[in-house]
């Protein structure tokens, strides 16, 4: 019976003697490289940017103090359209105009923002799509009713 402990203790010598072998199977790591220099961006003052050539602002593409007063003139009683809600259409075409669900032939019109009750004389221009969809308005007309260009305002649409 005295070979037995014998044994036994043999056979942990060698299974933890093969353990430190196991350290030689697993993969060295990556050598070290110096780490990257990051360098700062330059600095750049205020109003040193230069616009791109034949850019224009959003005063260049605005209307004139002159065309929104004639803009803003009562015109004719028209037809009631509906209502819609509407955002800014594109900035560089000009004029005052509506792209809108709500005509399905060019005309001449009016919309009211319904939350100033300030309004505007437009050219009624069809949008495709169903008359619950929403509206495009030009940047002339959206600032004259006083909107911002991000506001989605609700404005009824009327024929003139």
């Amino acid at each position: 019976m005295t070979i037995r402990p014998i044994l036994s203790s043999a056979a942990l010598v060698l299974a933890l003697a093969g353990c430190d072998m196991m350290s030689d199977l697993r993969p060295a790591p990556p050598p070290r490289t110096p780490a990257a220099t990051v360098s700062a961006a330059p600095t750049v003052a205020a109003g040193s940017l230069q616009r791109p050539a034949g850019s224009q602002s959003v005063a260049q593409l605005d209307a004139s103090a002159a065309e929104k007063a004639a803009a803003t003139r009562p015109s004719a009683a028209g037809g009631r359209l509906g209502t819609t809600i509407a955002s800014l259409g594109d900035a560089t075409e000009g004029g005052f105009w509506i792209k809108t669900p709500l005509v399905s032939a060019p005309g001449k019109g009016r919309i009211v923002d319904a939350a100033s009750g300030r309004s505007v004389n437009v050219d009624l221009i069809p949008l495709p799509g169903p008359a619950s969809a929403g509206s495009q308005v030009s940047l002339p007309a959206l600032t004259t009713l006083g909107a911002d260009l991000t506001d989605l305002p609700e404005l009824e649409v009327y024929r003139s």
